[in-house]
């Protein structure tokens, strides 16, 4: 099993990824993703097999040309989407990616950059390609407390839950 490919630095964040010790295709599927725009999207089948499955919290679709829609509506519903990998590991077919996803919203908090924090587990089929992408992000915390009005009633639940 490969080691965390990023280091803690001095002031206890995490160092960027050391993309030297990922393999060639991982290498190539991060870079995809972080430079990612509408137009690339279409570059999808380079990285998925045909059938491919997917799941997100609100997305659950099993075929290539799905999961690029879904990624293709991004581009629609936030301004400047993007993508940055600090963290990965692989091990076989296994792989694990801890993500920012960066973006600003359309309708309020304008020219304000937000930030998901997430992270993907993808297995890879037999030609290194994603057979299955799942990707884990806390839909409360990371989305709905930022939006006015809900964010304040999901902080005002997590509290009494709490």
């Amino acid at each position: 099993m490969s080691k965390s490919n990023n280091t803690i630095n001095k002031t206890g964040g995490l160092a960027p990824l050391d993309r030297q010790q990922l393999s060639e295709p991982l290498r190539r599927l991060i870079d995809f993703f972080e430079h990612l725009t509408e137009q690339t999207v279409a570059d999808m089948p380079r990285f998925y097999a045909g059938d491919a499955y997917f799941k997100d919290p609100f997305n659950e679709v099993h075929r290539v040309e799905d999961i690029a829609r879904i990624f293709a509506e991004m581009f629609h519903q936030v301004n400047n989407p993007r993508f940055v990998v600090h963290t990965a590991f692989q091990s076989g077919q296994q792989v694990f990616m801890a993500w920012d996803f960066l973006f600003e919203m359309k309708r309020f908090k304008v020219g304000q950059v937000q930030c998901i924090k997430g992270s993907s587990h993808l297995q890879l089929n037999q030609n290194g390609l994603v057979q299955s992408h799942r990707d884990y992000w806390d839909t409360a915390e990371e989305l709905y407390e930022k939006i006015p009005m809900l964010g304040g009633l999901m902080r005002w639940l997590k509290k009494q839950a709490g």
